[in-house]
């Protein structure tokens, strides 16, 4: 059976036409518009922070000509002609690695606890207002001071070592994971929830029952993520005696050693890139679980 095509009028046709050509113009408008704005935001920034692309251009040849530094013995030699050379401070360099690893793992367990804690406390279906913003508040605090902040106060309190490095990115961790942690609580399905509570559950029972079951899978995959972070953060905070393998390469890049420095970055990306793939391969396991169910 042969279909009939429906042939509008032609002065329908041409006020649908001139319409839709109404609407593009204005959306070009709109989007010309936003363009300027930008531009002229982006110009603005850049005076006010006094960015200026002469001196980035002039200077270019110093920053090339220090990863080649980098990549030269005190002989004179390539870094790769002589490995034993070029990693002369190995066992040192692992043992301090290893103890910026375990900042790392230490300050997020502990600040991924913390989290855990407070989540639930700031998400607004689980608890009053004026809690959730109360507690807000506690973890916008904890994530808007830099770790490296936290790490030199902890220096002058505590001293040199890797307490300080912990605790450093044990608080920032904490802000941070509550973030993410509550975002997650907030979008859970209130179904199980109601229903604890329907049967007489106290608050921790609709939580235990109700909400962690749904978040747990995430809880884990954003405190692997974050481990990665930390892994990185440990490095830097080192620069301020909070412990690890940050000291060294700060001594070595203020006293000129660049194949030390170099050996040491080697190191850092090494394991960073071993902790990625192993920690990525986790959270997609986790995640195939979770779909799975």
């Amino acid at each position: 059976m042969a279909r009939t095509v429906a042939v509008l009028p032609e002065a329908q046709l041409a006020a649908l036409a001139g319409a839709y050509r109404q609407a593009v113009a204005a959306r070009q408008r709109q989007l010309l518009l936003g363009a300027v704005v930008f531009l002229l935001a982006l110009a603005v920034s850049v005076m006010g922070a006094e960015v200026q692309p002469a001196t980035f251009f002039s200077k270019i040849g110093n920053f090339t000509s220090y990863f080649d530094r980098l990549l030269t013995l005190d002989s004179g030699a390539r870094v790769w002609t002589d490995p034993v050379e070029w990693f002369w401070g190995l066992h040192r360099w692992l043992r301090l690695l290893g103890e910026t690893l375990l900042i790392a793992y230490v300050g997020t367990l502990s600040g991924a606890a913390l989290a855990f804690v407070g989540c639930f406390a700031a998400s607004r279906n689980l608890v009053p207002t004026w809690l959730c913003l109360v507690v807000r508040r506690v973890l916008e605090m904890l994530r808007t001071v830099p770790d490296l902040v936290f790490a030199m106060i902890f220096v002058v309190a505590f001293g040199l070592g890797p307490l300080p490095g912990v605790l450093a990115l044990t608080l920032h961790s904490a802000g941070t994971l509550g973030k993410l942690f509550t975002e997650v609580v907030e979008s859970i399905d209130l179904g199980p929830v109601e229903g604890v509570a329907a049967v007489g559950g106290s608050w921790l029972a609709r939580v235990r029952f109700g909400a962690l079951p749904q978040v747990l899978s995430n809880f884990v995959s954003y405190t692997l993520l974050r481990l990665e972070i930390n892994v990185r953060g440990a490095t830097v905070i080192g620069f301020v005696g909070a412990g690890g393998i940050g000291e060294d390469l700060l001594i070595a890049i203020r006293k000129f050693f660049y194949a030390d420095v170099s050996a040491m970055l080697v190191l850092i990306v090494l394991c960073v890139m071993l902790l990625d793939m192993a920690s990525e391969r986790l959270r997609h396991h986790l995640l195939a679980l979770e779909a799975g169910k």
